[in-house]
């Protein structure tokens, strides 16, 4: 049974061209799937799953409180596992067909406000190539909006600063175009021009952002970074490698920008994702109201 698991990792590598990130999801959630089908059910072969079974692993997997994105996540890894295998004539019957995707609970977004940006990018060290290095690598976050796994691939001729724009790769390998504002640029260029040639040493990388090693930056990496700088800046409440990425965006829209534009800077395939921050701003609204209005 593992063996059809990694004929669909191929397959997905090679046909559909997905991003490396995505087919660990898939694997890991295939693996998972494929363990308790042997274990807890006693099937050994994939034409013998039954709607049932899969409804007793989804349940199995409530049991443990995964969250409904996980069980969100799982029924599409499933279901396309599946789909590919009747497709391969690998078994008679897709067991997915009437299964349905559990309804994904919407959070709103942690955002920072505009004052706990400041601090937080005016917090590194810059007397240190480390600090020059965290001053570019936060504002560049806050001026594109793009993720952490972007940041750390980022090469060095991704990024244009004479035309203040950023070249990403995002998820799929797609690939757009992020302007860079002033700040941004400013902090770049301090970066290349007086740390990272002290950061890599021996090393030649392409990517631009490096640790003390010389070597690219891992998200783990990053994270302590954010966590060292929000500390320093005195910020209490907890930050995650997109809480820049949920600010960006914010921001943006609170100020009037237009919602197609700033799905295009973040690299959303559907506006439905980008709409969560339309929410984000009218809760701060009303946060506001009920703090200020003598009636609320």
């Amino acid at each position: 049974m593992e063996d059809h698991i990694l004929d669909f990792i191929h397959f997905l590598t090679v046909e559909r061209g997905l991003a490396h990130n995505t087919l660990i999801s898939y694997e890991r959630d295939l693996r998972y799937y494929s363990k308790f089908i042997q274990e807890q059910e006693q099937i050994n072969n994939w034409n013998d799953v039954t709607r049932s079974n899969i409804i007793q692993y989804l349940s199995f997997l409530k049991g443990e409180n995964k969250s409904s994105k996980t069980l969100a996540r799982q029924v599409a890894s499933i279901r396309s596992f599946h789909q590919f295998m009747l497709r391969e004539k690998v078994t008679v019957q897709d067991p997915t067909v009437l299964i349905e995707s559990p309804s994904l609970e919407r959070t709103l977004p942690k955002v920072m406000s505009s004052e706990e940006v400041d601090r937080l990018l005016q917090a590194p060290d810059l007397s240190s190539p480390f600090g020059v290095r965290d001053k570019a690598m936060l504002e560049m976050l806050y001026a594109t909006g793009i993720r952490v796994s972007e940041l750390i691939t980022l090469h060095v001729s991704d990024v244009h600063l004479e035309m203040g724009f950023i070249r990403c790769i995002g998820k799929g390998n797609k690939e757009r175009i992020v302007p860079l504002g002033r700040q941004a640029i400013d902090a770049i260029h301090s970066y290349l021009q007086s740390a990272r040639g002290k950061l890599i040493k021996n090393n030649q990388p392409d990517t631009l952002f490096v640790n003390h090693h010389g070597k690219p930056l891992t998200r783990q990496g990053f994270w302590k970074i954010l966590k060292k700088n929000a500390s320093e800046a005195g910020i209490k409440k907890e930050l995650t490698p997109h809480t820049l990425r949920h600010s960006f965006a914010t921001h943006l829209l609170e100020n009037g920008a237009d919602l197609r534009a700033v799905q295009e800077m973040l690299g959303h395939v559907d506006i439905s994702t980008t709409q969560i921050y339309t929410h984000v701003t009218k809760a701060r609204l009303k946060d506001v109201y009920k703090l200020y209005h003598p009636r609320a």
